[in-house]
């Protein structure tokens, strides 16, 4: 699972995407610097582990992961293939999830593809490109199906009838993930589509040091543009942690985040936040060997978490035994939680909750 960062060339993409990764994808003051999609393998920031590990002790600890894809900046005609339109739409598309760049700061010495500052007519910009290819997606797609529908073709009917409200709303300068799949056969379908516009996205408002904590008028403006969209606006000041990265010791980045009044690094708030996105969540393994955190989707059941170490765990599975994180955090070992009665067996059917802390029994 991948979450690609868009946004219009300049806005600080490349910048962000460093900060978040130990890769270090070029960032320079130009438009393009960033040709070649550069994939990060981001540790997710879970205080939950490092409780585990106290108790535990184990010889290793292996966070939870997520991948962070750093995208060439869109220009306006992107759809049409201008400036590196084909390529970008290309990569987003393999992306799950969408982390929207908004550049909301005023900097005389960092040019702007447009001449000012303004992230709604930037995000107005990139949402057309997205949505135009899409138009362009379902259009081709209607031609395909209509035949089949005037022949009274069932599932050809169905899939027309949501291509329509989808094609209707697009017309409309809205994007695909604001059309609600009506039945299952309709989710199917949306998901068969691969919109680019129907991806989960996540806002970043990319403000000066001195707006980190509280925002600016920039960011008041995108709050109020995207109230409607049920997604996330999160404030971050990426030159400010660009700065905390260079900084060697976790005491000097304590004092650095103090003196802006942050409590953590915004890039630990924009990580948990694009897990989120990727609806995923974690569960925990906890043993003198390892404790690691291992990363399913929302929703699966304790064979589809076993398969996650090894696909034999989950063909040959036959129990899990489940601590809730709390009660093992509480009581402060596996032991002590059977005594109390805290130590749980479970079947094929149950769903896994963020933070179990599980063992399987399996036979292959």
């Amino acid at each position: 699972m991948k979450a690609g960062i868009v946004g219009l060339p300049n806005v600080g993409k490349s910048t962000l995407f460093n900060c978040l990764s130990n890769a270090k994808a070029q960032s320079a003051n130009f438009p393009f610097c960033t040709i070649e999609p550069n994939i990060g393998v981001v540790n997710v920031p879970d205080p939950r582990i490092e409780k585990l590990e106290e108790l535990v002790k184990p010889e290793r600890v292996q966070m939870a992961t997520v991948d962070i894809v750093d995208i060439a900046g869109l220009v306006k005609g992107a759809s049409k293939g201008e400036g590196l339109g084909n390529q970008f739409l290309g990569n987003i598309r393999e992306c799950n999830a969408i982390i929207h760049v908004l550049r909301c700061f005023d900097n005389d010495n960092i040019v702007h593809v447009d001449g000012n500052v303004n992230p709604i007519r930037d995000k107005e910009t990139i949402d057309i490109e997205l949505q135009l290819k899409d138009l362009e997606t379902v259009e081709k797609r209607l031609e395909k199906v209509n035949r089949a529908a005037k022949t009274g073709n069932k599932e050809a009917q169905t899939e027309k009838a949501l291509l329509d409200r989808i094609r209707e709303t697009l017309l409309q300068a809205k994007s695909a993930r604001t059309v609600t799949p009506q039945s299952n056969d309709e989710e199917v379908l949306m998901e068969s589509f691969q919109l680019i516009t129907a991806k989960p996205v996540l806002y970043v408002c990319n403000v000066d040091e001195n707006s980190a904590v509280s925002g600016n008028k920039y960011v008041d403006q995108v709050r109020e543009l995207v109230k409607d969209e049920d997604a996330e606006v999160i404030i971050l000041s990426v030159g400010a942690e660009a700065d905390i990265t260079e900084l060697e010791s976790y005491e000097e980045r304590q004092v650095f985040l103090e003196d802006m009044g942050l409590n953590e690094p915004g890039a630990s708030v924009l990580i948990r936040a694009a897990y989120k996105l990727l609806k995923q969540q974690t569960y925990f393994t906890a043993g003198v060997k390892e404790v690691r955190a291992w990363t399913i989707n929302i929703g699966s059941t304790a064979p589809q978490a076993a398969g996650v170490i090894h696909t034999d765990f989950e063909k040959g599975f036959i129990r899990a035994e489940v601590i809730a994180y709390e009660d093992f955090v509480h009581y402060g070992s596996e032991a002590k939680c059977k005594e109390a009665g805290k130590f749980k067996v479970e079947g094929k059917e149950y769903i896994v909750k963020d933070g179990d802390v599980m063992h399987f029994r399996f036979n292959v």
